[in-house]
């Protein structure tokens, strides 16, 4: 997947849009306190065992973020759709 070098967004910083960096990073772990995940803890508490089909097998690729970086101001910020892409090209 083909994706530009740099993009002009919002900077949630500087308060306007700008021109960004964009930065490949994996995604972070997710959070045990969300609200599906302490359900899910819940559900499976006890000798309920597991609440609905085993997943099968991995999936082919991981998903990414893309961290976008101003160039005004030097911060960053993930945009927040994730994706998964098998291999991923910067291009200017």
């Amino acid at each position: 997947m083909k994706i530009p070098k740099e993009r002009r967004t919002y900077c949630p910083n500087c308060r306007k849009h700008t021109v960004h960096e964009v930065l490949e990073s994996k995604r972070r772990k997710a959070s045990e306190l969300k609200w599906g995940q302490r359900q899910f803890r819940r559900v499976t508490a006890g000798y309920r065992g597991y609440p609905r089909p085993l997943p099968s097998g991995n999936k082919p690729v991981k998903k990414l973020d893309l961290r976008l970086k101003c160039k005004e101001c030097g911060k960053s910020h993930i945009k927040k759709k994730s994706f998964r892409a098998g291999r991923v090209e910067f291009v200017a």
